[in-house]
């Protein structure tokens, strides 16, 4: 069994909580970490390990209110993998929050949902 993987958010980070029992896979804040691509390189690394071996329902939950461009990369890299494992057959979706007074997040889920084929809900929060 896979360890769950926690990070606390910082100033710059999100943070995560990747859960292989319940297999929803959280992510909140705000991503503009100085080392973008280091700072998602354990995350990813986990998330390639668990849908090798997962065999229940993947939920990845977002609510990031701030992105950079190596945030929204690593993103892209992790929504791939997932919509790679819903083209094998197997459930996946991506939840994205965010708030109302956030434009740029709605945009920036849509942006994201039109390259994916597994289901992308998009909800507002008050």
């Amino acid at each position: 069994m896979m360890e769950r993987l926690i990070r606390d958010a910082s100033k710059a980070s999100p943070a995560i909580d990747f859960d292989p029992v319940s297999g929803v896979l959280r992510m909140q804040g705000e991503s503009y970490p100085e080392n973008t691509f280091e700072f998602f390189r354990p995350i990813m690394a986990w998330l390639r390990d668990y849908l090798a071996q997962a065999a229940a329902p993947v939920s990845m939950e977002l609510e990031l209110s701030y992105l950079n461009t190596g945030s929204i990369k690593c993103l892209m890299d992790m929504f791939d993998l997932l919509d790679a494992h819903h083209q094998e057959g197997k459930a996946a979706r991506i939840v994205w929050r965010y708030h109302a007074n956030n434009p740029r997040a709605l945009e920036t889920a849509e942006e994201f949902a039109e390259d994916l084929s597994l289901p992308f809900l998009i909800e507002q929060h008050p």
